[in-house]
């Protein structure tokens, strides 16, 4: 059988592509006001990076857009393993950038195989409920499995330092929990479990500016000029958005630069400054149109491994975009999380388009027998 079957082309999904291309292009006219050095000339460094990232997204989406999910389904426990192995690489050969070591580099590239790794683990847990129907087990030892697979890549990001990205991980993994039927009982002891996870990570393993960004959530003005910076700029540039906002290219939070990582972590709030409260709804309506789009194809799908596999990719968008949204309006920690399709960074672009070539995968795929 071949890989590529031609005739999937005829069922091209347009309406998730057309969703797709509004958010990056939102994205990209962002980017450049908050890269824009302020003087006519060459586009920005970060711009350019990213349009070329865009090009390596495109061929990624491409691959996973092609090839039957059916295959991926024989490869997933294979292709989960490698992008464990390739985050466990990092704590050999990365050098520490940050205080982390997350990060490939090579000359001016750079690659994160954290956020590969989110991918594979949607695929590994797909795979796993697939074989396994979670509704057959209603006891908490059936979560024992799907609790190791997701153990695994969020121990790997914890040792690289990358608590960001950990948490993000673990969220995903336990986006599949929602299929699950277990008792009372067992999500009571299970939130028993994770307090005291959450409080002993908290006393012995967060690191100090780990502390002191939660902290700084609970009071912001506890440190105006340093670690609670970021979200006190932030929640100025919101504010002063407005309905309609400064303008293009003319909020000043982010056109003097006042605003720490506009480009990557607070790019939602350069948006909000700058095309007001309308523009961030116009963003979150393609946002959480994407979303829904993608819940119609996982309940359309012709097999339950697609339909996971749609799911997860839809928890893999929500999480990171819903922690982005509330960081940057002060309703959570600064973690250093990126709004997906719209911030700066290559591998995660390169992540969410794999997801989204997976996704429309199997949006295609459903009406072939």
């Amino acid at each position: 059988m071949p890989w590529i079957n031609r005739r999937v082309l005829q069922n091209f999904d347009g309406l998730l592509f057309g969703l797709v291309c509004v958010v990056l292009g939102i994205g990209f006219v962002n980017l450049f006001s908050a890269t824009q050095p302020g003087a006519a000339g060459a586009l920005p460094s970060e711009f350019q990076r990213q349009l070329l990232s865009l090009l390596v997204a495109a061929i990624g989406f491409s691959a996973a857009l092609l090839i039957d999910y059916q295959r991926l389904e024989r490869w997933a426990p294979l292709l989960y393993t490698l992008s464990v192995l390739l985050v466990l690489l990092t704590l050999v050969l990365a050098p520490v950038t940050r205080g982390s070591r997350s990060w490939f580099l090579y000359g001016g590239l750079s690659f994160q195989p954290a956020e590969i790794a989110k991918v594979g683990l949607v695929l590994m847990l797909a795979y796993w409920f697939a074989r396994h129907p979670p509704d057959q087990d209603r006891r908490l030892r059936a979560l024992l499995l799907p609790g190791l697979i997701v153990a695994a890549p969020v121990l790997a990001i914890l040792l690289q330092r990358d608590m960001g990205i950990a948490v993000l991980t673990l969220l995903i993994g336990a986006t599949f929990l929602l299929f699950v039927r277990i008792s009372l009982r067992s999500w009571l002891m299970m939130a028993g479990i994770a307090t005291l996870a959450v409080t002993g990570l908290f006393q012995f393993a967060f690191r100090e500016h780990q502390r002191e960004r939660i902290l700084d959530f609970l009071d912001p003005a506890r440190a105006p000029l340093a670690s609670g910076y970021q979200a006190i700029q932030s929640l100025i540039a919101v504010g002063s958005g407005g309905l309609f906002g400064q303008g293009y290219l003319s909020g000043p939070q982010t056109q003097l630069q006042f605003l720490p990582t506009q480009h990557t972590d607070f790019a939602f709030s350069v948006l909000a400054e700058e095309w007001g409260f309308v523009g961030c709804v116009v963003l979150l309506a393609c946002y959480f149109a994407l979303l829904i789009w993608g819940l119609i194809i996982a309940s359309n799908s012709k097999d339950s491994f697609g339909a996971l596999l749609a799911f997860g990719v839809v928890g893999m968008l929500f999480w990171p975009a819903a922690i982005n949204v509330a960081m940057v309006l002060g309703l959570t920690p600064v973690v250093g999380v990126p709004f997906p399709l719209v911030s700066y960074g290559g591998s995660q672009l390169l992540a969410n388009l794999i997801a989204l070539g997976l996704l429309m995968n199997v949006s295609m795929r459903r009406y072939m027998f």
